[in-house]
């Protein structure tokens, strides 16, 4: 799943490369991605692309006759091609080798187009063209943004409260802390050095403090580390770069302990013992 450090290292790649072009056309080749069922997507064609902007881990594309929202849900992607190059999107594959199915093109004025692609065993992206990004339900309802200038302790403080509910799960949370998923939030607890069945309720002052410094570091390092790369390697520089989420197995940069899987989530995230659970393995 795209997070909110690959967003914005997505619209540094696409920004100069959209802002002031045209859309010419969009090609749905999955109708069931649109969902703004009473404002036709043909109606943006003939609108002027006028920057680009994320909320979360939504890319908005900003135009002259409102926002088309890309929602990239758990596998969507955005591919640019240049005119005339027949080598879609398709720089970049899947790690089973197989080419993420394209589910819309956005062709611009220069004929250069950017597919829009799906790589989850179910739809999983969303276009909805807005007037205002926030009539996105999901926009909506995001919390704070760590990766935003005016994101503070005090907002970190009112995301975490005294839940009585899993690290691991709240820093996924949408509604609490816009822009990580399952990767980052197992990058952040590493750092943090907190196992990710604890409860925020649980947290003393100086875990909430390595926690809310482990947040803002391991998302702006990460865009730090992304910015510069194409579209397409993104995805395999994110993987490239995590220490113990999909390590299952191998040893932990920090400290060698073996990493391993939370139990539950079928391998879908993985913690160090030694640095987050005191050398205990956590119990299935």
């Amino acid at each position: 799943m795209p997070e909110s450090p690959e967003v914005q290292a997505l619209i540094a790649a696409l920004g100069p490369v959209l802002t002031g072009r045209t859309i010419a056309a969009i090609d749905l080749v999955e109708a069931r991605a649109y969902k703004t069922r009473g404002r036709p997507v043909a109606g943006i064609v003939g609108a002027r692309v006028t920057g680009l902007g994320r909320f979360g881990k939504h890319l908005d594309v900003e135009t002259d006759r409102g926002s088309l929202v890309v929602s990239f849900g758990r596998a969507g992607w955005a591919y640019p091609r240049a005119a005339g190059d027949a080598d879609a999107t398709l720089a970049a594959s899947d790690a089973d080798g197989d080419d993420p199915p394209v589910i819309a093109t956005i062709v611009f004025d220069d004929d250069s187009t950017l597919d829009l692609t799906d790589a989850a065993d179910w739809l999983s992206l969303g276009l909805s063209w807005v007037d205002l990004p926030i009539e996105v339900a999901a926009i909506a309802a995001l919390g704070p943004d760590p990766l935003g200038p005016t994101f503070t302790r005090e907002d970190f403080a009112r995301a975490l409260g005294a839940r009585r509910k899993q690290l691991k799960a709240l820093l996924q949370e949408q509604e609490s802390l816009a822009g990580i998923g399952n990767a980052y939030s197992d990058e952040i607890l590493h750092a943090a050095k907190i196992s990710p069945r604890t409860h925020a309720a649980a947290l003393d002052d100086l875990e909430r403090e390595r926690l809310f410094q482990a947040v803002r570091s391991v998302l702006t390092d990460a865009v730090a580390a992304r910015t510069g790369i194409g579209s397409a390697e993104l995805k395999a520089a994110k993987v490239a770069a995590m220490r113990v989420h999909g390590r299952t197995g191998e040893a932990c940069p920090v400290c060698g302990a073996t990493v391993l899987d939370v139990p539950g989530t079928k391998g879908g995230a993985q913690y160090c013992p030694t640095c987050q659970t005191a050398g205990v393995p956590l119990e299935g």
